[in-house]
């Protein structure tokens, strides 16, 4: 089980966001963000945005911190990478 998060660098919502990944699944993606406090309504399509202030929390729970390119390295090998503009498998 690999979950990775890049840093709080997108801005919205007065705030700034990370994205939580798994290389593994869907479910296991929706797994740990149900123990991280994550609502279901902060998963796009691929992933999830978690507040800059979850982000350590995340980390605590055993997601890796890695750069952003690197997320998306990862989520594309996986075959789990959804691009915008791509229906839903």
């Amino acid at each position: 089980m690999t979950l990775y998060i890049d840093p709080p660098e997108w801005p919205g919502h007065g705030t700034l966001w990370s994205h939580l990944v798994s290389d593994v699944s869907y479910e296991e993606l929706h797994r740990f963000a149900a123990e991280l406090g994550a609502p279901r309504r902060a998963f796009d399509r691929d992933h999830y945005d978690v507040p800059a202030s979850r982000h350590p929390d995340a980390v605590r729970l055993g997601a890796v911190e890695v750069g952003s390119k690197e997320l998306v390295r990862r989520l594309t090998a996986a075959g789990l990478r959804r691009p915008k503009g791509r229906p839903h498998a």
